[in-house]
């Protein structure tokens, strides 16, 4: 079994900047991809940002330029920087990975609230 373990939500003022992180519990050889999705209250899950194994980045447009996924394969940890944050950002935040034999899996997710 593959485990995420996703941290480095909170509480934030919007303008300000949040960093969040997620270890996997297994080798970066059998991870293609991982990255981040959101779900705000009311709201269906959402694409936020994803790095694959070989470099590409998959994010959605409303991060973009605000918000910087990378990757330390040493650690099988994805980060996530948030910075400009805005009040519809709020949402919890749930870190993926994809692995080769057990396909996608999800973290326990982590609260993002940024305040007006």
């Amino acid at each position: 079994q593959v485990q995420l373990v996703d941290s480095g939500g909170g509480l934030v003022q919007a303008g300000g900047s949040l960093s969040l992180s997620c270890a996997a519990s297994r080798t970066i050889s059998s991870i293609t991809a991982m990255g981040w999705y959101r779900q705000a209250p009311g709201k269906q899950r959402e694409l936020v940002a994803v790095l694959t194994s070989d470099g590409r980045t998959n994010s959605a447009d409303s991060v973009k330029g605000r918000f910087t996924i990378s990757r330390d394969n040493a650690k099988n940890t994805v980060y996530l920087q948030m910075n400009s944050l805005k009040p519809e950002d709020t949402a919890v935040y749930y870190c993926i990975a994809d692995l080769l034999r057990w396909g996608r899996v999800w973290g326990q997710g982590t609260q993002v609230t940024v305040s007006s």
